[in-house]
């Protein structure tokens, strides 16, 4: 999960699994796989560092660094 702040302040979090894209138009968009969209306050690249913080929290990205490094050993 992540947290962000819609354009009024109030913050809210996303299940950053079901992010599909992050837009900036110039306000940052982002549209989840079931089509919704939510504009927040936060840059592109802030709410990319912290959809990748999420992914190594829950070892989405660990798993396949990890593999990658067993393969090269090889």
């Amino acid at each position: 999960m992540i947290k962000v702040s819609r354009l009024n302040g109030k913050t809210f979090v996303l299940n950053a699994l079901y992010i599909e894209t992050v837009e900036s138009f110039p306000d940052t968009t982002i549209t989840l796989t079931n089509g919704k969209k939510y504009v927040v306050k936060e840059s592109e690249v802030v709410v990319m560092q912290s959809i990748l913080g999420f992914y190594q929290s829950v070892n989405l990205l660990g798993q396949q660094l990890a593999e990658g490094n067993k393969n090269e050993e090889q």
